[in-house]
């Protein structure tokens, strides 16, 4: 999945855009949680504008690849991600946490198509993602799985077959049911697994690191037979590659440790914890989308 420096700078845009629309929704909303969700934008970006087969128009098209949200209470960049893609307005994404909404708090699969999981308690997403790799390695076993060459958009992943990808807190990693999901997919070699973890370093009530040391990451996970990988998760090139190079791994799931700065985008509030559950106010939001917009310099947006 070659991605040339062009491609690369219209996804860095769109991600500028998704942060913009996650800030607009936050500040509608009056609620939900801000550093995550900027700090994986650019993943988002690259997930739904260059690494997924999917189709907004079928999303239940049956040879899609499927995404999982484990952390929840990020779902803004997803809702604003999705939108972008065409799955449903931008507009919509302004409903964030309101009642009779389809956007929720944390993802609910049967209100929004699209969704791949009901999302919420951390810790289970690795569980349902590793569900659903296994379920994909016993239809092509059947050859019940195998790719359709005349719905859906082209698939680009090596040789057709579903990818289950995700993607998860660095924080949920002190639950045990992660660790389950760790041995069964290493166990059973799924090599169309892999996890993306978001390493942000941050909790709800501080630093990873002082809550619940979660170091040496990478050699736990190696320890349970996986391929793991780190990378600079604002830098979309790299992030691709790491991508590219866990379609070419066989016999292992892999791990993406994705090293991203909480509430990318904003000075202000980058790497404050303070900023895990908390929406800027109206003032802020105001001030958030020029410091967004600073950065990385204006981009046309149907809400500037």
């Amino acid at each position: 999945m070659m991605i040339t420096e062009e491609q690369v700078q219209s996804l860095e845009k769109r991600a500028e855009q998704i942060r913009e629309t996650i800030i607009q929704m936050l500040v509608a909303a009056g609620s939900g949680h801000t550093a995550g969700p900027l700090g994986m934008a650019d993943i988002f970006t690259a997930f739904y504008f260059h690494i997924l087969a999917h189709d907004p128009k079928r999303p239940e098209w049956e040879e899609r690849d499927r995404l999982v949200l484990s952390n929840g209470h990020i779902c803004p960049v997803h809702y604003a991600a999705m939108a972008h893609a065409g799955y449903f307005s931008i507009e919509e994404c302004m409903t964030l946490r309101k009642f009779g909404s389809r956007l929720q708090g944390h993802p609910e699969r049967l209100r929004l198509p699209g969704l791949e999981t009901t999302s919420g308690p951390l810790g289970e997403g690795l569980s349902q993602a590793a569900g659903m790799a296994y379920a994909f390695r016993m239809d092509e076993m059947l050859d019940l799985g195998g790719p359709t060459s005349d719905v859906g958009p082209p698939r680009s992943n090596m040789g057709g077959r579903r990818r289950v990808y995700c993607v998860m807190s660095d924080g949920e990693q002190d639950e045990g049911n992660t660790w389950e999901a760790v041995s069964f997919a290493g166990k059973n070699k799924l090599s169309n697994l892999t996890a993306i973890m978001d390493r942000n370093n941050i909790q709800i009530d501080g630093m990873t690191e002082d809550v619940m040391p979660l170091e040496p990451i990478a050699d736990k996970y190696r320890a349970f037979n996986w391929h793991v990988l780190e990378v600079d998760g604002h830098n979309i090139a790299e992030f691709v590659s790491a991508i590219d190079e866990a379609k070419a791994i066989y016999e292992k799931p892999t791990l993406i440790i994705a090293h991203t700065i909480p509430g990318k985008g904003v000075p202000e509030i980058e790497f404050d914890y303070h900023w895990h559950g908390k929406p800027p106010t109206k003032e802020e939001g105001k001030r958030f989308l020029k410091e967004i917009r600073t950065m990385g310099g204006k981009v046309p947006h149907e809400y500037a």
